[in-house]
This record gives structure tokens, sequence and C-alpha cells, in this order.
């Protein structure tokens, strides 16, 4: 199993974001039980979608300038697949 290591304020700044996403679900779960108007609804879920999007590019601007840098340097070009694969997901 592949693994990257981070530092403690690398994490913190990641689970920072990912609890600002989560309350949004909240906040969009409890708007649906109190039936909230379609359009408030789905502008916070396009809210999330973008603090999800910022979230994974914060992630991938790191795997590649260290992850996938470091496996370059050490001559596997196998990573470059990896990276296209990543590429397929997100814009497909």
């Amino acid at each position: 199993m592949k693994r990257t290591y981070r530092t403690e304020e690398e994490k913190r700044q990641l689970m920072n974001r990912l609890n600002r996403i989560s309350g949004q679900v909240d906040g969009v779960v409890k708007m649906i039980q109190n039936d909230r108007y379609c359009d408030d609804i789905l502008t916070q879920l396009s809210a999330i979608d973008k603090a999800i999007q910022s979230l994974s590019f914060v992630i991938l601007e790191r795997h590649m300038y260290s992850c996938i840098q470091k496996e370059v340097k050490n001559g596997n070009l196998e990573v470059i697949d990896e990276m296209m694969q990543l590429f397929r997901r997100f814009y497909s």
C-alpha cells in the first residue's frame, strides 16, 4: 500500500477544509429536512462542489510536487500513467 506522509500542519489544513465541507453537507441535510427552497439547496450544493474541487486541487498539486516528482527522479515513469488515470477521473 502506497502512503503519503504529511506534516502535522498539512494534516491540520486538510482536516479544517474537510470539517468545513462536512458542516456544509450537514447544513444541506437540515435544509432538506426543513423543506427549504430547491434553489437555496442547489446553491449550497454548488458551494460544496467548489470546496471539494478546491481540496482536490490542493492534494493533487502536493502529489505532483512531491510524490510524482520523487518517482520520476528515481526513474519510475509509470507514475505518469497513474497521473493520466487521475486526470481522466477528474475530467471525464
